[in-house]
């Protein structure tokens, strides 16, 4: 189906009005999309804007948005907030979740804190703060780390990641290394080239030219997996699609990445198995009966954790990870940044690929900001700040 034919679904008004008045919706929320596209072919971020448009085209008196800014930009976002703005004057009601306290503060009116499925706490916003809504969300005794992290010198460490110059789908003659401790950052906006770039690294699509080297090695001609067992993962951007088996258990899933790597493929030890699944669920704080759970049972932050748990069972040399913390809660948030953290103290090179400019700067020791399929800029940790990393992803020079 197109995404004109994905939004018009079950309406009754003629197509050409209909057309006219999504072609107005998308114009006033500064966006730029071809109708006949087929909705397939869309990333998961094209998708969250056809699903808004959808829900706003049809005029309800109460509207829910779950999430509607998981993985839009700052320009999108500010957009769609001036749409809702202007909805809310005509008298139509809105139900917002989302995970994201700014937005809470800037959009919303009234707030309820819902935790384990119980509402915690709910008022006016005006009668909240950043630090209660944070304190309604985690459980009783639990106590956030420190924000400050001393970052680590990592110029003596060893290389473990090196694109030279390649040139591919969507993106061109981008270079850069990753060092075993570190965390790389990309950044940009919807369109600029961030996950085809990711999905050619790890050899789900093909470079044109230049070369990607893995431990001074290249890896241009290796299969997918041959790249998985030289200790090169990938967490997708969208999990739902590419980065779990939904129907599966917690411990199917975790297991399926490590089973690659067993010595004998026919006979798997289960006693080592459920041990190392369990260990992962106690790590990563994974809220689950037991790990024979159908992971589709799972809420979209424990899902994630246990996409994470999934490839770092495989004892990756670097890991990618595409948007890792796109639609979930807050708590599980901190428990993601956590385990980035982790595993950079742990010496895993890490690729950092995402939309969340806050989430770059406060994790990243470098970052690269893409914009049409190119590099534009590239700054250290002390150079980092959200408003110059938005302004170069938007079209600024680098000063």
């Amino acid at each position: 189906m197109t995404i004109e034919e994905n939004i018009c679904i079950g309406l009754k008004e003629k197509k050409k009005k209909l057309k006219v008045q999504i072609q107005q919706l998308i114009s006033s929320l500064g966006w730029d999309i071809a109708l006949n596209k087929l909705g397939g072919t869309l990333s998961i971020a094209q998708q969250q804007l056809v699903e808004i448009v959808r829900g706003l085209i049809r005029e309800a008196e109460i509207l829910i948005l779950d999430e509607p800014t998981s993985t839009l930009t700052t320009h999108e976002i500010k957009s769609l907030f001036v749409l809702m703005k202007s909805l809310q004057e005509k008298g139509i009601g809105m139900i917002y979740i989302t995970h994201r306290f700014p937005e809470i503060f800037e959009i919303a009116n009234k707030v309820a804190i819902l935790r384990d499925g119980m509402v915690v706490s709910q008022g006016d916003v005006c009668d909240y703060t950043y630090d209660m809504l944070m304190e309604g969300l985690l459980p009783k005794g639990y106590k956030q780390k420190e924000k400050i992290e001393v970052v680590q010198e990592t110029a003596k460490t060893k290389k473990i990641l090196e694109v030279v110059d390649i040139n591919g789908h969507a993106f061109e003659n981008i270079s850069f290394t990753v060092h075993a401790g570190e965390v790389v950052g990309v950044a940009g906006i919807i369109g600029s080239g961030r996950t085809e770039l990711a999905e050619a690294i790890f050899g789900l699509k093909a470079i044109k030219s230049g070369s990607i080297l893995l431990e001074g090695k290249s890896i241009d001609t290796c299969s997918l997996h041959k790249r998985l067992s030289e200790g090169l993962v990938y967490v997708p951007e969208d999990r739902a699609r590419n980065g779990i088996f939904s129907i599966a258990s917690v411990k199917e899933n975790i297991a399926a990445a490590t089973s690659l790597y067993q010595n004998n493929r026919f006979f798997i030890n289960q006693e080592k198995e459920s041990a190392l699944v369990n260990s992962f669920i106690e790590q990563f704080r994974i809220v689950v009966q037991n790990m024979n759970k159908e992971l589709a049972s799972l809420s979209g932050g424990n899902q994630q954790k246990v996409v994470l748990a999934k490839y770092l069972a495989c004892n990756p040399k670097i890991i990618i990870l595409d948007e890792p913390t796109r639609g979930i809660d807050a708590k599980a948030r901190l428990e993601v940044y956590e385990t980035i953290k982790k595993m950079k103290r742990e010496g895993l090179a890490i690729l950092l690929i995402s939309s969340d400019v806050e989430e770059i700067v406060q994790l990243v020791n470098r970052v690269y900001v893409m914009r049409n399929g190119r590099f534009v800029s590239h700054m250290e940790k002390e150079q980092l700040s959200v408003n110059e990393v938005t302004r170069l992803a938007y079209g600024g020079v680098a000063e």
